[in-house]
């Protein structure tokens, strides 16, 4: 059914992840849980400076730059963002220079946060860092990145600028699209179907692009996007826009409908980057039980939900779920302070 996604194979791209990543059984949780069946997808594991579903995504984006000969790749996001990290390892890998512009996004935050965790790693691959201090203007963030692109080229520099903001192609959604597929090959060889799908939804290209993928291939298992950053209704539209962008770069129609996007914002507050009761549980059932590291930002609250959703199935018990690990480890030592205490209460 690869006719169904169009131009996919032809978009340029460059190879960055170790594929595929595992589709493994979470056996320990799913006891925990009453007997559901639950499987997690290790995108934690895509090779690339600690991993993570960005590396997916970034094929698409360097595969353009590369295709322009770009030589300098900007990227905005969180001071802790993963994206910006992962980013500047694939611009080594490419041997391009990589700037990064970082926001202020979580209130509150100390000097373990400003240098810990995914910031040392930015510096330690190189990034040439700068800061905005605005954390909810995308369209503000995307039009420094210009200016600092523009600057780029004066001194003789091809820059590339992966956007934040909605209104441009979203590239690293095909990343998803491809991992669509992905995960129903690893489902038909083991005998595997599933009938929910959980990730989290923060920039919506990782849940839009999986969702557009399985549907055009056919899938019938409900995908339910985990709110991080914005609530509900405002991710709503944005997966909406993301899926119909989709089907513009592939050339096909959308095989999404409305009523497809299913979102829950339950565990996003008290907002981005902030924790509450249920991720930090999931943070130590996924540890405790599975050997599992999940960040408070992104993972911990996509698994704080498929908790939710499992116990909610106990009489359901053939009813299968598999979670999206996004991976984001790194993160989990910008919060070193606060999850010490709590995890220091636990033993």
């Amino acid at each position: 059914m690869s006719e169904n996604l169009g131009r996919l194979e032809s978009m340029p791209r460059v190879e960055l992840a170790h594929k595929p990543t595992p589709l493994e059984p979470m056996r320990n949780l799913s006891a925990h849980c009453g007997g559901v069946d639950l499987y997690i997808k290790r995108d934690d594991c895509t090779g690339l400076a600690f991993g993570g579903n960005k590396v997916r995504q970034l094929e698409f984006y360097l595969g353009e730059a590369v295709s322009r000969e770009a030589d300098t790749v900007l990227i905005t996001g969180a001071v802790q963002s993963n994206f910006v990290r992962l980013a500047a390892a694939a611009a080594c890998k490419l041997s391009m220079a990589c700037h990064i512009q970082l926001e202020d996004r979580v209130p509150g935050v100390d000097a373990v946060y400003r240098n810990s965790g995914n910031v040392l790693l930015d510096r330690m691959l190189g990034a040439h860092l700068h800061y905005f201090d605005e954390g909810e203007d995308e369209t503000g963030a995307d039009r420094r990145l210009g200016e600092i692109a523009e600057e780029l080229k004066r001194r003789g520099r091809r820059p590339y600028i992966i956007p934040l903001a909605p209104g441009h192609p979203p590239l690293g959604s095909l990343g998803y699209v491809m991992c669509a597929q992905e995960i129903l090959a690893q489902s038909d060889r083991a005998g595997l179907a599933f009938d929910d799908i959980v990730v989290a939804s923060g920039s919506g290209h990782t849940h839009a692009g999986l969702l557009f993928g399985l549907k055009a291939l056919g899938s019938t298992a409900s995908v339910t996007g985990v709110c991080v950053r914005r609530d509900a209704a405002a991710q709503r539209s944005r997966i909406v826009h993301h899926c119909g962008a989709i089907a513009g770069l592939l050339g096909v129609e959308s095989p999404v409908e409305d009523s497809d996007v299913k979102l829950v914002d339950d565990f996003l507050p008290p907002g981005y980057g902030r924790t509450n009761p249920p991720t930090m549980e999931a943070m130590d059932l996924a540890a405790r039980k599975e050997g599992l590291i999940v960040d408070p930002t992104y993972t911990a609250k996509s698994m704080a939900a498929l908790l939710q959703f499992a116990r909610a199935s106990r009489p359901a018990k053939g009813r299968r779920m598999l979670y999206i690990h996004t991976g984001g480890q790194p993160a989990i030592f910008g919060s070193e302070p606060k999850l010490t205490g709590y995890f220091q209460n636990k033993q």
